[in-house]
């Protein structure tokens, strides 16, 4: 179980900062890649596109100092279980010339961060996209697809999401006097009480596996078609019961108009049709998307405090959750028997 320093720890530390022409001489040695590198905004790590001559596509991470190395193999084994596997919808991890799956990099003062490339993914972002019911069912669907192809990933270790481990929900409540607005804190706070005292004891008594445990419109890539043709960025991932997969992605599809709930109620069901959901895991559905609505707020708040006005990926974080607050009051007002009635029914 992490300590909330623990979990804070890899966020609270600057990304690691490399110069591009370092990185690229490294790769280049290290996995015989060459070409145009743009950087990507990340929460914790250093990442950037690379686009070689001949077309090809790879994310290069540099991982920051403070993630533990299990959760960096975690992420690894579990691309590497798709790729395996024949689940088509993930990054392929790609190999340096000695054939391992990581390298290193090491700085100035002698440190050594880890040093990955994975394929990159076309597709826009679910985010950009005008989400509909029928998407919404798609996405569902195919979430469901990857945490069966998880179901039988073996690996000797949990992952490590930090503060973004929704089993230890708990642990931010030391962050809860960063939430300077009164109103906020009061929700959130009765929302931790409510999973410390009621929800945590039944989510453990669900089984485990890997999930991706950030399904977020950022990382959900679709085609043309609007069907999911990709899921990118597992930096979260590790072991919990899969209803926090789905409890962490229909928090992020929020609806405004008449029925706000009407692309999460489309998700769970597609989800449920294609891996049937437990009356259990259904009941603590309510509770667990205003968890991590809770913690998303908590996070944010704090983030306000703990970044630099300028840093982008606060500024990013500000953007996507201007609304969360306004969600969690709704969905506080709606009730759990009330939510449950409409998911019930779409299920």
């Amino acid at each position: 179980m992490s300590s909330s320093n623990d979990a804070i720890n890899p966020v609270t530390v600057e990304p690691p900062d490399f110069a591009v022409g370092d990185v690229a001489a490294v790769v280049e040695e290290k996995f015989n890649l060459r070409g145009d590198y743009t950087q990507l905004v990340s929460e914790r790590d250093q990442n950037f596109r690379l686009r070689t001559a001949d077309g090809q596509e790879y994310v290069v991470k540099v991982t920051g100092l403070m993630e533990d190395r299990i959760a960096t193999d975690f992420q690894i084994a579990a691309l590497s279980h798709f790729e395996d596997n024949e689940f088509s919808y993930t990054p392929r991890v790609f190999r340096t010339v000695s054939g391992e799956k990581r390298s290193v990099i090491t700085s100035d003062t002698g440190q050594e961060y880890s040093l990955r490339v994975v394929t990159w993914l076309d597709g826009r972002l679910l985010k950009d996209i005008e989400l509909t019911i029928s998407t919404a069912n798609r996405f569902g669907r195919r979430l469901a697809e990857l945490d069966l192809s998880l179901k039988n990933f073996d690996f000797d270790g949990d992952g490590e999401a930090g503060l973004w481990d929704m089993q230890e929900a708990q642990q931010l409540r030391s962050l809860l006097p960063h939430v300077d607005d009164e109103k906020v804190r009061k929700y959130v706070g009765y929302v931790l009480t409510r999973f410390d005292e009621t929800v945590i004891k039944v989510l453990r008594t669900l089984p485990r596996q890997a999930i991706h445990n950030d399904a977020n419109p950022e990382n959900i890539l679709m085609d043309a078609d609007d069907d999911v043709s990709g899921f990118i960025d597992f930096g979260d991932a590790l072991k919990a019961p899969r209803i926090i997969e789905v409890a962490t992605a229909a928090a992020y599809l929020r609806a405004g108009g008449e029925n706000p709930l009407k692309f999460i109620e489309a998700f769970v069901k597609g989800y449920h049709q294609r891996s049937p959901l437990s009356e259990t895991e259904l009941n603590l559905l309510f509770d667990l998307i205003r968890t991590r609505l809770a913690m998303t707020l908590i996070i944010l708040y704090w983030r306000l405090t703990a970044r630099d006005e300028d840093d982008p990926y606060r500024q990013k974080t500000l953007d996507n959750e201007s609304n969360a607050f306004e969600f969690l009051v709704f969905l506080s007002d709606l009730g759990h028997d009330g939510f449950n009635r409409c998911i019930n029914q779409a299920s």
